[in-house]
């Protein structure tokens, strides 16, 4: 007998995401991934100025921070012809490279790591035995019996008290898997990684001059180095950049991948569980010859077909006949009609609900059942974030990605089959932090050279005023964000915002099925999922958390006073 089963919201996310799932003998058969939040940022940025689109794009997310920002004014130099000084790029990319490194271990502790780890049965371990499997897995020097102890009387506390921040969760399911002494351990990191992770975004702080929301600038970075001025970057706030850098490389290789493998040892079945799609997208991130040489990049940019790592399909944002939205079963309404996709810069955000009132039971029966559009390459479905990096990077000949997936899977005794599964998404987010841990390194190291021998130009002023552009331009921001494949694109007229559009990796993933009936990523992941308890469906939660959803690029719209501008009626 077939048993609908609704979680809404998902929680340990950014923004509001419905899961529906139709289980059949313990296993899910069907599944609906629906955004339940209106977005309708393009209409904010219209008849902006061009320069001003990263502060508020940037708005978007509180987890993401300065990715859209990123994304925003690469758009407008695209479309405006500007180069950014070669320093600017490198803090562009310590500043990016620091947000993967803060994102992923947030992610995998904070947001994702509960799905595996039995938060009450950490109450059930030995101190002493837990300090010695830490032991034997890291040098991190808090793993002693003393610490664990401490720790538990914590959770204690917890549990004396309804289980505080642990409330509402499916402890002792069956489906956890971890000894006591194991989930003793992903506890006390638990509460190291909200301690640490309050640290490594200084570095934000620093170069952008505030964190969460670091300020960015058309042309390059707004800050200026100078190793003797007060007001500038000086070498006392590099050293602190330095200490920092040291202390995130000390968490991610000694606290956060060594528990990552451990916790991904005890659950090799998943690596059967979750793949979902066969074809993987990646704009590729970090240049080191600039945004204009995407050959030069650390990740890789294009397509992989059919789990086909011989070929990696070119990319091209620009033409009209790669990406396109369609709204086929979205809460939108494009001018033409529903059924052609549009590429972003004829793109169109216009609201048309037709969907059940609020609250609703199930939206089955619904031919509409998202805020989210449905991107599509070549009108087919991708999916994006670390794991398509990873195996675009891979077949591209990176060998750095190569070296350290293949050591990888080594260790945890997998084939390269087993990539690709909700296992394999979330440990391919553990190989993003630990490559982009190393860049980071790398790329400040440059940054001080430059340094050394005063090559600190920050931006370039030779295109920033409006005079200086032509009538009409049109550009493409693209960026790897934590979670995937982040574009903006942007159309200006008269030196104004004509239109913009963002196509985020939740849209890529999360969306509903295009007009042909092709799901995307989180509704083709979830088809064969077991689920052993469907009034406590963990397993749901552990492959849509491994795709880490962000839907908060879903706002609604008010003015400067704070008044509606747009309200969504259900009739």
């Amino acid at each position: 007998m077939a048993t609908r089963i609704v979680v809404d919201p998902v929680t340990r996310i950014e923004g509001h995401l419905r899961i529906e799932a139709t289980v059949e003998n313990g296993k899910i058969t069907d599944a609906w991934s629906a955004g339940t939040m209106v977005r309708g940022l393009e209409k904010i940025l219209q008849g902006r100025d061009p320069r001003d689109a990263w502060a508020i794009t940037e708005r978007v997310c509180g987890v993401c921070t300065s990715i859209h920002a990123l994304a925003s004014v690469r758009a407008v130099e695209d479309a405006l012809s500007i180069t950014v000084p070669h320093t600017a790029e490198l803090i562009r990319n310590i500043m990016q490279t620091t947000q993967y490194v803060h994102d992923h271990v947030v992610h995998f502790y904070h947001l994702h790591a509960l799905d595996w780890v039995d938060i009450v049965n950490a109450l059930k371990a030995d101190p002493v035995k837990t300090a010695a499997l830490a032991q034997s897995l890291s040098k991190w020097d808090k793993n002693t019996p003393a610490y664990f102890t401490e720790v538990q009387n914590k959770i204690k506390q917890f549990a004396a008290s309804g289980l505080g921040i642990f409330a509402n969760g499916y402890w002792g399911h069956p489906a956890y898997k971890l000894p006591p002494e194991a989930n003793l351990l992903a506890v006390a990191h638990y509460l190291d990684a909200l301690e640490w992770q309050k640290e490594i975004v200084k570095i934000h702080a620093i170069f952008g001059g505030k964190n969460p929301h670091p300020n960015f600038l058309v042309g390059g970075v707004p800050c200026s180095i100078n190793t003797e001025e007060v007001n500038a970057i000086n070498m006392e706030r590099l050293n602190l950049v330095k200490k920092l850098i040291d202390q995130a490389d000390e968490f991610v290789h000694q606290v956060y991948l060594p528990d990552l493998l451990a916790v991904a040892s005890f659950y090799k079945d998943w690596a059967g569980i979750g793949g979902g799609l066969s074809n993987y997208l990646s704009y590729g991130e970090f240049p080191t010859q600039g945004y204009g040489n995407p050959d030069k990049f650390k990740f890789a940019r294009g397509v992989v077909l059919n789990r086909d790592l011989s070929t990696v399909h070119p990319v091209n944002p620009r033409d009209s006949q790669e990406i396109k939205e369609y709204i086929a079963h979205s809460w939108y309404e494009y001018k033409g009609g529903n059924v052609d996709g549009l590429h972003p810069w004829a793109g169109e955000t216009d609201i048309k609900y037709s969907g059940p009132k609020p609250p609703f039971t199930t939206l089955e029966g619904y031919e509409k059942y998202s805020f989210l559009k449905t991107p599509r390459w070549k009108e087919q479905a991708m999916e994006v974030g670390p794991l398509s990096r990873m195996i675009v990077s891979y077949a591209a000949g990176h060998t750095d990605v190569q070296e350290l997936v293949k050591d990888t899977l080594g260790k945890l005794g997998a084939p390269v089959g087993a990539l690709f599964s909700t296992l394999g998404r979330t440990a391919a987010r553990g190989l993003d932090a630990k490559l982009a841990m190393d860049w980071l390194k790398e790329f400040f190291a440059e940054l001080m050279e430059r340094v050394k021998v005063r090559e600190v130009s920050t931006f370039n002023n030779e295109r920033w005023e409006p005079k200086t552009w032509p009538k009409d331009a049109e550009g493409v921001g693209l960026v790897e964000a934590p979670r995937g494949a982040l574009a903006h694109w942007i159309k200006i007229h008269d030196g104004k915002i004509d239109n913009y559009q963002l196509v985020v990796p939740t849209t890529w993933n999360g969306s509903p099925r295009d007009g042909k009936q092709q799901r995307s990523s989180f509704e083709a992941s979830l088809i064969g999922t077991p689920v052993a308890n469907i009034e406590q469906p963990v397993e749901i939660l552990r492959t849509i958390h491994s795709f880490d959803p962000c839907l908060a690029c879903a706002v609604h719209l008010y003015d400067s006073e704070g008044r509606h501008i747009h309200r969504v009626t259900f009739e």
